[in-house]
């Protein structure tokens, strides 16, 4: 039998193979190794929020809770934080992932959900777009649940929830924001009062100047977009899809969709920034409450690939404000 070539599968990051038979391979090691770096300020655990397709996410919360004035307790705004990887790859378990829901419970004095969600090309779109769904509907059965999970209940504010996605999750995120918004999701308790897309992974036959023209040697590059995309868009059909191009030919028509307020986060540097701003642009247009922000000269996923510079600082201070602002 001949040597296998890098022309026999499509490779995402080292961590997924596919064949051009349709073998399927995956590390069981994350492609972003880094160590966990622990914090004692932050408590954490798991919990299955679909037996079905044996789904987890992650729990987060501050060790030390505020307390008022008058010394009671303060609960917390919860927070999602759906991880990225192109719908291909990516976990809640990855290093990247936890040490950067560690900052996010404790810069932000949050309780933080990690969820994680069925991968292509497995289980290819609207799997994992389903998968969000059912963790925002598993929160609605804590908050109604006669025996709940008081880890959670006891520090948790339901009614003052914020979901956001880094890159897919991104995506899942804004997927999320139009069902809620279109009146079509029945969360009883649960209040959704914002989203955060960071860097969200929007697609569309036509390319974007960002796209087209951008670096070869960007962090996520056109060549890695293109692949995503091939192994997670619904067989049969192309990135006009509705779930991958929000303005596409066949896209829902926003305008009516009551959207709760959206930041909108992209690094200047990144491929999918001109889809991210063309997204808000639009979106602002039709009188909704959007908030862009470019970080200049910053990659895609800048946040998480070094959580401690300056511009992930920066932009933990502008995600804190944007939960001020649209709290309770």
């Amino acid at each position: 039998m001949s040597e296998t070539t890098p022309t026999d599968f499509e490779d995402c990051r080292g961590v997924l193979r596919v064949y051009k038979d349709g073998t399927i391979w995956r590390s069981s090691q994350p492609s972003f190794n880094v160590p966990i770096t622990p914090n004692a300020a932050v408590e954490w655990k798991d919990s299955v929020f679909d037996p079905a397709n044996n789904l987890q996410l992650r729990l987060y919360k501050p060790t030390s809770l505020p307390t008022t004035a008058a010394t009671a307790t303060t609960k917390l705004p919860i927070f999602y934080y759906i991880h990225g990887g192109g719908f291909c790859i990516g976990s809640r378990t990855w290093p990247n992932c936890q040490n950067y829901c560690f900052k996010l419970a404790t810069e932000l004095q949050a309780v933080v959900i990690a969820p994680d969600y069925r991968l292509a090309p497995e289980d290819r779109l609207p799997a994992a777009i389903e998968d969000g769904y059912t963790a925002l509907k598993w929160l609605q059965g804590q908050a109604l649940a006669e025996e709940p999970d008081t880890w959670l209940t006891d520090v948790a504010d339901f009614g003052n929830v914020f979901i956001s996605g880094d890159s897919a999750g991104g995506n899942i995120a804004h997927n999320l924001a139009v069902r809620v918004g279109a009146g079509s999701v029945e969360l009883g308790p649960v209040v959704v009062k914002g989203y955060v897309l960071l860097a969200p992974f929007f697609g569309g036959t036509v390319l974007c100047e960002s796209e087209a023209n951008g670096p070869v040697d960007a962090f996520l590059n056109l060549e890695l977009i293109d692949r995503f995309w091939r192994l997670s868009v619904p067989v049969g059909d192309t990135t006009d899809h509705p779930l991958i191009n929000p303005f596409g030919p066949s896209s829902k028509d926003l305008e009516p969709v009551a959207l709760d307020p959206v930041l909108v986060v992209v690094g200047g540097s990144d491929l999918l920034k001109d889809r991210a701003k063309v997204y808000a642009e639009k979106l602002t247009e039709m009188g909704k409450k959007i908030e862009y922000v470019e970080f200049e000269g910053q990659q895609h996923g800048f946040f998480t690939i070094d959580p401690e510079a300056e511009p992930a600082k920066k932009l933990m201070e502008v995600i804190k404000r944007f939960i001020a602002e649209n709290s309770s």
